[in-house]
């Protein structure tokens, strides 16, 4: 986090306990550190962040960033991560915020970055939302419904996600685009955003992205390079674990 004269990015991390999938998943350790310390530790090497909070309405997860160092917003309770987002950036004097969602500990700080500079010099009052993806190389990832597919149009943006394996491939094997747990945001299109019903196909695949979709707002998507993993279930967790380890023991010696 090295940001101090450009423009005044803020990443906020939304967490919550009550995961269907995995309760209490913020707080679940890899590596001996909670899951949202791996994000905001990704988060502080991102240059062109200012700053990092995580946002939460669970007291758990508040003493935890207490214990931590981390700054935590609390906040009321949300049907999505970016309603909360939205929430805590009313009370945040930035010029654009960063969402990295509390489940992705391998997130590359150069995507974040790369969110960041796809944002940069959109005026505040401004509706612009940026959605990173990455392409998906393994096919079991391809049909796996936890791991959220984007398919985009020739101008960039998003035409629709889905956690079904889009597009189908009748004829050739097409490239498949994973959805990234990271979003950017002017402080406009968050307010929008929190204005705005869900949709029947927000509600169906449970994407909040889909909102801005159904509702004929665009979402621009950039492509990064990342070859993490969001952690949905406790079978995703182990696996996280065996990918930490590995990373350790390539990593060369200080």
């Amino acid at each position: 986090m090295r940001n101090t004269s450009g423009p005044n990015h803020v990443a906020v991390i939304p967490c919550r306990w009550g995961s269907s999938r995995f309760p209490g998943k913020p707080l679940a350790l890899l590596d001996g550190h909670p899951l949202l310390w791996h994000v905001h530790q990704r988060c502080l090497e991102a240059d062109r962040i200012t700053e990092a909070v995580v946002a939460t309405d669970d007291d758990r997860i508040r003493a935890a960033c207490e214990d931590l160092g981390i700054r935590c917003l609390m906040t009321g309770e949300h049907a999505t991560g970016t309603d909360r987002v939205a929430e805590c950036a009313r009370h945040l004097d930035a010029d654009a915020i960063i969402n990295v969602q509390g489940d992705e500990p391998f997130i590359n700080p150069a995507a974040i970055n790369a969110v960041c500079l796809a944002l940069a010099g959109s005026p505040s009052d401004s509706l612009v939302v940026v959605n990173a993806c990455a392409e998906l190389r393994a096919p079991a990832a391809v049909i796996d419904h936890n791991v959220v597919k984007a398919v985009t149009a020739t101008s960039g943006n998003a035409l629709l996600f889905s956690r079904q394996p889009i597009p189908y491939p009748r004829d050739t094997y097409p490239t498949y685009l994973r959805q990234l747990g990271l979003y950017g945001f002017t402080p406009e299109a968050l307010r929008t955003f929190s204005s705005l019903p869900q949709g029947p196909l927000e509600q169906a695949e449970g994407i909040e992205m889909l909102r801005f979709i159904e509702h004929g707002h665009p979402v621009r998507m950039v492509l990064v390079a990342d070859e993490g993993m969001a952690v949905d279930t406790p079978k995703d967790l182990r696996r996280a674990s065996r990918l930490e380890e590995a990373r350790r023991s390539a990593a060369p010696l200080p």
